[in-house]
């Protein structure tokens, strides 16, 4: 039976335990697109010990915390690895924040932080799962944090 394997990347990141079929979500938060330069592989409906999952693997790419950020909002349970010589030289849980600055977007249209006024959106961790949130300014809750990030 022939298996088709994914190459190792050489440095970079590994987005794993990403929920199946969000796979490609986390590219769009991380506004990876066709015209990166670096290889992007992505594994999806992937048979693991859990259930299924979806796998990134990005090239020449080492997340910011306001990235990681991001994708604890989509995929509360994703490990980041991080890739050096081939190498795991770091593996970490995505932690959800207690405050989520500048990421998200009000459902609220005539919330303060929709306006035209110089304020960052900011919003407070209701509960980790599924992520659940509130905003700090109109105390509008979102269950549909996916669809607002910015």
């Amino acid at each position: 039976m022939k298996e088709l394997k994914v190459t190792p990347i050489k440095n970079g990141t590994v987005i794993d335990h990403i929920p199946p079929g969000l796979a490609l979500k986390v590219l769009h938060v991380l506004k990876i697109t066709e015209t990166t330069s670096s290889a992007i592989s992505v594994a999806m409906n992937v048979k693991s010990n859990m259930g299924k999952k979806d796998i990134v693997k990005i090239e020449n790419k080492e997340l910011d915390k306001r990235e990681v950020n991001k994708i604890s909002l989509i995929a509360p349970k994703a490990t980041i690895n991080i890739i050096r010589d081939y190498e795991v030289v770091k593996k970490s849980r995505v932690q959800l924040p207690k405050e989520i600055v500048g990421i998200v977007k009000c459902s609220n249209p005539t919330c303060i932080s929709n306006s035209r006024e110089p304020v960052e959106s900011r919003f407070t961790l209701v509960s980790k799962d599924p992520p659940h949130i509130k905003c700090y300014y109109c105390e509008r809750e979102t269950e549909d944090i996916a669809e607002r990030i910015i």
